[in-house]
């Protein structure tokens, strides 16, 4: 399976060993004077520069957000504190992005990465057909208010369509799409639990054990609660089915 992980780095990774016929880490040399493109060697610099943004590009362009609030969200509801680790829950988010992203990372990579490692199309013409995936993905999941709310910043006219908004108001506005799904389905999480814990709470007050904390005593019941009902499937059956 051609991960996603991978497109933004065989693309700018291309044009560094496409000349060479080693593998061998590549030099670089800045020299401002007579016989030296200093235009290529900005262009050299601001490659370098996107490339320290390709993370950031993949959170929040991605579904990876949606997931790992709502993961960070079960693992409150439940009350585990450091049960799944950090690690564990965005290495488990990770996954899930790539299982999400595979038909839109399989589009990029076939039309947009292997023509430009066989020297098809430009640099540029690859960039258009990513943003132009990234742009389909983020248009099914976006939500038209919160593309309104810069357009009513900015003052603006809206489009008559989402394809001609501009990258730099589809991408934050999908972010808060994402957020505010996430915390809808970390609501939603939320209300079984906290049920369970309030009736616990009534049973150790009714019986005079005030003293008793109802966190102690509810968590075994939590966690019994979700491995009948095998909790982690149904966390992530939801999750996936939100993108449909």
């Amino acid at each position: 399976m051609k991960s996603i992980l991978i497109i933004f780095a065989a693309l700018f990774s291309s044009s560094v060993f496409a000349k060479t016929g080693s593998v061998g880490l590549p030099g670089m040399s800045l020299n401002f004077g007579q016989g030296t493109n200093l235009v290529d060697t900005l262009q050299v610099l601001v490659l370098f520069s996107v490339l320290t943004l390709a993370p950031a590009i993949l959170i929040l362009c991605t579904c990876f957000t949606r997931i790992i609030v709502v993961l960070s969200f079960m693992r409150q509801a439940i009350g585990t504190q450091n049960l799944p680790p950090n690690q564990l829950l965005v290495g488990f988010a990770l996954f899930l992005s790539i299982f999400v992203m595979k038909p839109t990372g399989t589009a990029i990579y076939d039309q947009a990465i292997q023509p430009y490692m066989k020297k098809q199309v430009t640099t540029s013409e690859a960039l258009s057909v990513i943003e132009y995936h990234l742009r389909g993905f983020m248009s099914k999941q976006v939500r038209k208010a919160d593309i309104g709310l810069f357009y009513d910043i900015t003052g603006d006219k809206a489009p008559t369509t989402i394809a001609d908004v501009p990258i730099h108001f589809l991408i934050p506005a999908f972010i808060i799409s994402e957020l505010k799904t996430a915390f809808q389905i970390g609501f939603l999480l939320y209300i079984p639990f906290l049920i369970l814990d309030m009736v616990v709470a009534s049973v150790l007050m009714a019986m005079g054990m005030m003293m008793l904390p109802p966190v102690v005593v509810s968590l075994p019941f939590k966690l019994l609660l979700f491995v009948l009902v095998d909790g982690w499937q149904l966390v992530t059956g939801s999750i996936l089915r939100s993108f449909n």
